[in-house]
């Protein structure tokens, strides 16, 4: 599975709380829910800083990255205990047995390590020419027959 982190919906996570019955705080700057992908977009997914708690559902991503998808983490984060940086996403992308490695193999997909930086602090329209950059190369030189001699 995936989670899509460069396209915010128009919904904010306030209202995701809101919806939730989940009081708390109004967030000063309100941050966007994320399209996660076409599969189950009435699911929620929370991917985040492993800071020092412990959520509950969470499956670990990198040494510093988890995603979870417990309402424990949206009650901290509505009363702003939660992680010190997340991204919010409803849905998630899916493919069958052996269809991602496949997709690899044939050069459809770039990949990369996960960076802290590119999910949590760049702009959603920024994250594609950042991660791009993280391989040293910009959109312009991509091509539909990339990989492929």
């Amino acid at each position: 599975m995936g989670i899509v982190i460069n396209r915010p919906t128009d919904m904010e996570v306030d209202e995701i709380l809101e919806q939730l019955d989940i009081d708390g705080q109004i967030f000063e700057h309100p941050e966007p829910v994320f399209a996660g992908g076409p599969v189950h977009t009435d699911r929620g997914f929370v991917l985040h800083r492993r800071d020092h708690q412990k959520w509950d559902a969470s499956i670990e991503v990198t040494d510093t990255v988890a995603l979870t998808t417990s309402l424990d983490i949206l009650e901290a984060i509505a009363h702003n205990l939660g992680p010190s940086q997340c991204l919010i996403a409803l849905g998630y992308a899916g493919w069958d047995a052996g269809q991602l490695e496949e997709e690899i193999q044939s050069n459809t997909w770039l990949t990369l390590p996960a960076d802290e930086e590119v999910l949590f602090n760049v702009p959603s329209d920024k994250k594609v020419d950042a991660a791009l950059a993280m391989l040293g190369i910009t959109f312009s030189q991509l091509g539909s027959d990339s990989g492929h001699a």
